[in-house]
């Protein structure tokens, strides 16, 4: 029963992603892709048993990092099931953005996308730090726009989404305390490699030349 039902998922996702198949994963799909994931199970293999052998690196990938983690196993498919179900605009991805991925996957992390580029909250987020500090600097190398590239560069900045991408359910609501205001530079630093940096984590990481 539970492998149907994550077929009839998957498929409604294959729908969002256009892949213009209709068993993008049917149930002896599912079952397959669940005994590749086997391989890696040691107590499934202290029983004599043994999971199928043909795999995708990415598989070996996502059970790293969620096998020890059950909790955060359990958030991330609550959150990928609750934004497929909302019909969320998930996919394709443009190739340049394909560097942004996430752990939790492509759904997720157009989700998170698609809040970074909401235009009015991030003119909003702008606007408020101008206010207070007088200028858009990037919160983690202090880089302006203005200051680098005169009248060029002025207002330019780009905005982080700062909230874990599997926190990111349908209905939430995002507030200017929820995103960071970083260069382009550093923006491609927080996602350049997986599990994502915080911005605090990427600050420690910067070495002042």
């Amino acid at each position: 029963m539970e492998i149907v039902e994550l077929s009839k998922l998957l498929n409604k996702m294959g729908a969002q992603l256009s892949t213009g198949r209709e068993d993008f994963r049917n149930p002896n799909g599912v079952y397959m892709k669940a005994m590749n994931f086997r391989r890696f199970d040691l107590a499934y293999k202290a029983e004599g048993k043994k999971g199928l052998e043909r795999d995708g690196r990415l598989e070996g990938d996502i059970w790293t990092a969620f096998a020890g983690n059950e909790v955060l196993l359990s958030l991330t498919a609550s959150s990928i099931r609750a934004n497929v179900d909302a019909g969320l605009p998930i996919g394709p991805a443009p190739e340049a953005e394909e560097t942004f991925e996430a752990e939790e996957g492509r759904v997720l992390t157009r989700v998170h996308l698609s809040r970074e580029r909401n235009r009015k909250l991030v003119e909003q987020k702008k606007l408020a730090a101008i206010k207070g500090a007088g200028k858009l600097a990037c919160e983690v190398c202090s880089f302006d726009f203005e200051a680098a590239y005169g009248e060029h560069g002025a207002g330019f900045i780009e905005a982080h989404h700062l909230k874990p991408v599997h926190t990111l359910l349908p209905g939430h609501k995002t507030k200017l305390d929820d995103l960071a205001l970083l260069c382009s530079n550093c923006h491609r630093m927080v996602h350049a490699r997986r599990p994502w940096l915080t911005v605090q984590q990427l600050k420690e990481r910067l070495v002042k030349l």
